[in-house]
Formats: structure tokens, C-alpha cells, sequence
């Protein structure tokens, strides 16, 4: 399992190094993840619960937000938008994430 480099985390999640190795590990945690779509679409939610599927051992998602609740990954969401809408005047979420990091590592 991927992270991006510049992870959306949501106010109530807490141990974030223990959350992202439960994740890894495909260990049970109770959290939503925000993932990169591997389709045309530009974000997925879903409880990590799925993650525990074997496909996604073979296919693991760049996960770019971890919330504890379903409404603080829509809230997280709603923020990248409004990020994303601020920076380059549209909703390309995808290509907003891909500048965000090759600004960042151009800066150092």
C-alpha cells in the first residue's frame, strides 16, 4: 500500500503511524480512506475493511486521506476541492495532487 507524500488526515484520527501500519499489514482498523480512483473518476471513499480483500493485495490504492467517520472523509474532500479550485480553477483533483508534490520536491 501506497501513501501520498502530502496525506490528508482528518482531526479525529489518532496514532496515525499505527493506523498506517495496520493498514499495510491489512490488520483490522476502523477508519475511511480516501483513495486515488483507479478509473476515470477522480476519488474513492470506502472503510478500510475492503482493503482486507485480496485484490487489493495485488492492487494496492495510493491513499491520499484517512478519516474516521464517512463525513470527515467528505469533509477532507470538500477541502481538496476547494484547494484544488484555489490553485488551478478547476476540480482535477488527480492533477492537483501530482503538481502539489512536484512543486514541493522542486522547493527543495
Amino acid at each position: 500500500m501506497r501513501f501520498y507524500r502530502y496525506l490528508y488526515v482528518g482531526d479525529t484520527v489518532r496514532n496515525l503511524w499505527k493506523v498506517k501500519w495496520k493498514l499495510r499489514h491489512h490488520a483490522g482498523v476502523q477508519v475511511y480512506v480516501i483513495v486515488l480512483a483507479p478509473s476515470p473518476d477522480q476519488l474513492e471513499i470506502f472503510h478500510s475493511a475492503y482493503l482486507k480483500q485480496k485484490y487489493y493485495r495485488y492492487h494496492p490504492p495510493i491513499v491520499v486521506g484517512i478519516a474516521a467517520s464517512h463525513e470527515e472523509a467528505v469533509e477532507i474532500v470538500v477541502k481538496m476541492t476547494q484547494e484544488c479550485v484555489e490553485t488551478l480553477g478547476n476540480c482535477n483533483l488527480k492533477e492537483f495532487l501530482k503538481q502539489k508534490v512536484k512543486k514541493n520536491s522542486d522547493m527543495e
